[in-house]
């Protein structure tokens, strides 16, 4: 009767210990990243009308590609600090027909890096290289895209030169 209740105390008490394990401080808990990074100075490298593969070229391969709507490319990012929240970001890439970027929606946007709205950083303004032959009509989409891309500062996006075969 005596052994019987020293081997239970005993489990028990193993149990519980493996059970401390799990969540026990100073355990190290690795960090977990999926997706495709994308960072704020990716997006202000982004044109309206950039083919797919100078947008391939900035951002990289699209983690999904919907087969029912081949114009759009979504990259997913998320990151969990071991222990802590996992924090997921977004960003949906719209190609029109001719395969060139007319659109993007997601946790990022043209403008203002992350590190210069923490630390108040006034960005340059500067005016925009090339203006389109026929305005967009007040209110539309291309409008609201065109001032968005208006409020970017232009960074030089260098082009890749063809392989020779020979």
């Amino acid at each position: 009767m005596q052994n019987t209740k020293l081997l239970l105390a005993g489990l028990t008490f193993t149990g519980l210990a493996a059970l401390a394990g799990c969540s026990f401080p100073g355990v190290y808990k690795v960090d977990i990243q999926q997706g495709n990074v994308v960072t704020q100075d990716m997006i202000d490298q982004l044109r309206p009308g950039m083919t797919h593969r100078q947008v391939r070229f900035i951002m990289g391969s699209p983690l999904v590609t919907d087969t029912f709507h081949p114009n759009r490319w979504d990259y997913l990012y998320s990151f969990q600090a071991g222990g802590h929240q996992r924090v997921q970001e977004r960003m949906t890439l719209v190609f029109d027909d001719n395969e060139l970027l007319v659109g993007l929606s997601g946790d990022f946007m043209p403008g203002v890096s992350r590190d210069e709205a923490i630390l108040g950083a006034p960005r340059a303004q500067s005016t925009p290289a090339e203006v389109p032959a026929s305005a967009p009509a007040p209110g539309s989409l291309l409008d609201e895209i065109q001032r968005d891309i208006d409020a970017v500062e232009p960074h030089v996006v260098p082009t890749p030169r063809p392989l020779d075969t020979n």
